[in-house]
């Protein structure tokens, strides 16, 4: 239930500020919950198209990250992704809730701003999808740091310099202009659009079900489901997000981690890299490392939607 009065300019201005502060502070607890388990998938990704491989999977990902960089090694490059986060999540929610206010208000004409399960479930995947496509150009360029942190240094020097998120971004613009924070786009495009779609939709699908057919069948529609039902929601939510359109991202990931010295000019298109790691890996190449990321996704999301919800029912 939102408390904030909807038709109110004022109460539209403390509740985008309200969305965007709960959804900042969800996003940055769910980064740490989840990044080291990103770090892996983005490692798994990113290995080279030819054989042999880096790693033979997850676990051995994680022994060697862990015997070369130590724990605190997977948690490198996390500041880019915190921003990410803080970003992505405020975005998120912020436009999802402005894209059920325009269907409200121009396809289903009620008579008083109704909660959100009154509204369609079609409509909120629809409305998820609206929310994923424009947070997705905030999100490449953050990403693209992130990925070109995490992956490991091809040189085994022990004295060589790491670069950092300012020389990253100084080394994308030198190559590629301001063109190149935005490679890769179309994957992140995709990624968030039916991902936030499958996202906000298995989210408020599972809520309806509990209060439909579960043990809050009685609840009213204002009242609040226990935790562990909305945890148990968001980490549905958080599986399908992950899950459906990982292809997107995994392709995503190898043309962010390219050497933009080696490609400037000649950049991989979305569909060559696709093209290539379906000719050299099959379907099991577009889906390297989705199980682990599928399963850090599900406590990641839990906490993110049950933290969001607890701060917006709090919200002075």
């Amino acid at each position: 239930m939102d408390p904030l009065p909807r038709t109110d300019l004022s109460g539209q201005g403390e509740r985008a500020v309200r969305d965007i502060t709960c959804g900042a502070i969800s996003g940055i607890v769910g980064k740490y919950i989840e990044y080291p388990f990103d770090t892996v998938k983005v490692r798994l990704q990113s290995q080279p198209d030819h054989l042999p491989l880096r790693y033979t999977g997850p676990v051995d990902c994680f022994k060697q990250s862990l015997r070369k960089d130590g724990f605190l090694g997977l948690y490198r490059g996390i500041s880019a992704p915190l921003v990410g986060a803080a970003v992505e999540m405020s975005s998120m929610f912020l436009t999802y809730q402005m894209a059920k206010d325009a269907m409200r208000a121009t396809i289903y004409h009620p008579s008083e701003y109704s909660a959100t399960e009154d509204l369609p479930l079609t409509a909120l995947l629809a409305c998820g999808a609206a929310a994923g496509a424009f947070t997705s150009f905030l999100l490449t360029p953050i990403e693209l740091v992130k990925c070109k942190m995490q992956v490991p240094l091809e040189s085994s020097a022990a004295n060589l310099q790491r670069p950092g998120p300012l020389q990253i971004m100084a080394s994308v613009y030198r190559h590629q202009g301001l063109r190149g924070y935005w490679h890769g786009q179309l994957g992140t495009l995709i990624r968030e659009t039916g991902g936030s779609s499958a996202w906000f939709g298995a989210n408020e699908g599972t809520k309806i079900l509990f209060r439909k057919f579960g043990s809050s069948s009685k609840l009213g529609k204002d009242e609040s489901l226990p935790i562990w039902q909305q945890m148990t929601a968001g980490a549905f939510a958080g599986m399908s997000y992950n899950f459906v359109f990982y292809p997107a991202d995994t392709i995503k990931s190898q043309m962010q981690t390219e050497d933009v010295s080696k490609i400037a000019g000649g950049r991989r298109t979305f569909g060559a890299v696709g093209k290539t790691l379906w000719k050299q890996h099959g379907v099991k190449g577009l889906y390297r490392g989705c199980g682990i990321t599928v399963a850090r996704a599900a406590p990641s999301s839990a906490f993110i939607f049950t933290i969001y919800e607890g701060l917006v029912q709090r919200w002075p």
